[in-house]
C-alpha cells in the first residue's frame, strides 16, 4: 500500500488578478473524434437552437405548435413552414422523435452543433461568481492551506453550482518539476519522500522499499544530494530516464548511488505514471435527480465509473491537450463522442489547470445529462480552472 498525502502552499490573488480571471473567457475546444458536420443555413439554425433551448427548460419533447406560436408573427413562417424545417432537422439527425406522437428532441449530435456553432461566447453573471465565491469559502482555504481541502471543495463548488457531478484531478507527482527532494527513513522499509516542485508546491508520499533493498539515512541524504544537485528543474519520470541511460555509460564509483537514486524514484512514481492524480468527485448523487436517466443499468455503470479511480482519470484526461499551451480551453464531449459506454448519455465539460510555468497540469469538470446548461456550465468550468491556477500560484499577492 502506498500513503499519499499532498500540501500545497496557497495564495490568494491580487484584485488585478480576480477581475483577470473573471474577464477570461473561455475558448471550446470540441470532441477528441472528428465530428462530420455540415452546416445548415439560418432558418433551421434558428429553429434547432430555439428547440434546444426549449428543451433544457422544460425536458419535455418540442412540437411544431410551440415553435409556430414563437416564429409565427416574428418571422412570418406558416406551421407548415416550421413542420417541414423539423423534417429536415430530423433527417440531418440533429432533433428525434421519442415517440410517434410526440414531438423532438436534441440528439447528441444536435447538441454538438449547437455547442460547435451557434452557442455564443459565454460569461459568468454577477449573481453567479458571486455564489461561487460565497462556496469557494476562499479565506477558509487560504487559512487551512490544505490540498485535499481545495480539491474537496472545488469539486463541491463545481456540483452545487452545476447541480451534476463535480470531478476534480490534482497533477501527478510524475509531472512536477524538482526544485527539492529528501528522503527520510520510517520504519518497517518504509521511507518519506518529500519533493518541493519549482512552483513551490511540498507532495509527502510514503513509499515502501523491497526486502531486499536496505538504505541507510546517510544513503538516502546522498541520494538526495546527488538528485537536488545534478536534476533541478526536471520532473521525476525524466530523472529516471536519465539516471538509467546514465547506469550503462558509467560503470564505477557511482553505481551504488546511481542505483539507489533509480529505485527511489521508481517507488516514488509508483502508480503515478498510469492512474494519476488524485480525484475528487462530488454530488454523484444528483444523478438520480436527473429525469433524463431512467436506464437503472446505465445508472449503475455509470455510478461504477464514478468509483472507478483510474477509469475516470482516463476518461476526463483524454479530453484535455495535455500539449495545449492556451490554459483557456474548455473541452465539451457530448453522448455517443464518449468512447466508455457508461457515459454515453452524458455530457462532459472539462477544462485543463496548470500549476506553475504549465509544468503539471490538473483537470476539472462537470458531468451530467446532454440536456445541461452548456453556456453557464462552459464558463463555470473555466472560471473554476483559472480560480485553482491563482490559489496555487506561487507569485506573491501584491
Amino acid at each position: 500500500m502506498v500513503a499519499v498525502q499532498r500540501c500545497f502552499q496557497l495564495k490568494r490573488p491580487p484584485p488585478q488578478a480576480q477581475q483577470s480571471i473573471r474577464n477570461t473567457m473561455p475558448r471550446r475546444n470540441s470532441n477528441l473524434q472528428a465530428t462530420d458536420q455540415r452546416p445548415i443555413d439560418s432558418r433551421n439554425e434558428i429553429l434547432l437552437a430555439a428547440l434546444i433551448k426549449e428543451h433544457l427548460v422544460t425536458g419535455e419533447a418540442v412540437g411544431s405548435r410551440v415553435l409556430s406560436d414563437r416564429f409565427a408573427h416574428g418571422y412570418g413562417w406558416s406551421p407548415a413552414t416550421i413542420r417541414n424545417v423539423m423534417g429536415e432537422l430530423e433527417e440531418s439527425g440533429l432533433v428525434e422523435q421519442p415517440h410517434t406522437s410526440a414531438g423532438r428532441i436534441p440528439t447528441d449530435k444536435g447538441y454538438r452543433y449547437y455547442v460547435d456553432n451557434i452557442l455564443g461566447e459565454a460569461r459568468l453573471s454577477r449573481s453567479d461568481l458571486k455564489e461561487i465565491d460565497a462556496l469557494f469559502a476562499i479565506d477558509e482555504i487560504d487559512a487551512a492551506g490544505s490540498p485535499d481541502r481545495l480539491m474537496e471543495t472545488a469539486s463541491h463548488v463545481l456540483s452545487a453550482f452545476s447541480q451534476n457531478v463535480g470531478i476534480v484531478i490534482s497533477p501527478s507527482l510524475a509531472e512536477n518539476r524538482l526544485k527539492h527532494i529528501e528522503f527520510v527513513q520510517l520504519p518497517d522499509k518504509r521511507i518519506l519522500v518529500v519533493l518541493i516542485s519549482t512552483s513551490s508546491i511540498i507532495h509527502n508520499k510514503v513509499i515502501r522499499t523491497a526486502d531486499d533493498d536496505d538504505f541507510t539515512q546517510d544513503e538516502l541524504d546522498r541520494t538526495a544530494r546527488y538528485l537536488n544537485a545534478e536534476f533541478s528543474g526536471k520532473s521525476l519520470s525524466i530523472i529516471r530516464s536519465e539516471i538509467v541511460a546514465l547506469m550503462k555509460e558509467e560503470k564505477a564509483l557511482y553505481d551504488r548511488l546511481l542505483r539507489n537514486a533509480v529505485l527511489l524514484c521508481e517507488r516514488s512514481l509508483e502508480g503515478e505514471d498510469t492512474v494519476g492524480g488524485d480525484i475528487y468527485v462530488d454530488g454523484a448523487s444528483n444523478i438520480l435527480t436527473k429525469p433524463d436517466f431512467v436506464d437503472f443499468e446505465r445508472m449503475r455503470e455509470l455510478f461504477r465509473t464514478f468509483e472507478e479511480k483510474s477509469r475516470l482519470i482516463k476518461i476526463l484526461n483524454e479530453c484535455v491537450s495535455h500539449d495545449s499551451s492556451y490554459t483557456g480551453d474548455v473541452h465539451v464531449v457530448i453522448g455517443r463522442e464518449h468512447p466508455a459506454s457508461s457515459m454515453q448519455n452524458c455530457a462532459l465539460i472539462t477544462a485543463p489547470y496548470h500549476v506553475g510555468s504549465n509544468e503539471s497540469v490538473g483537470t476539472l469538470g462537470v458531468v451530467g445529462p446532454m440536456r445541461i446548461e452548456y453556456a453557464r456550465i462552459m464558463a463555470m468550468v473555466n472560471y473554476m480552472a483559472r480560480l485553482i491556477e491563482h490559489r496555487l500560484s506561487g507569485a506573491p499577492a501584491s
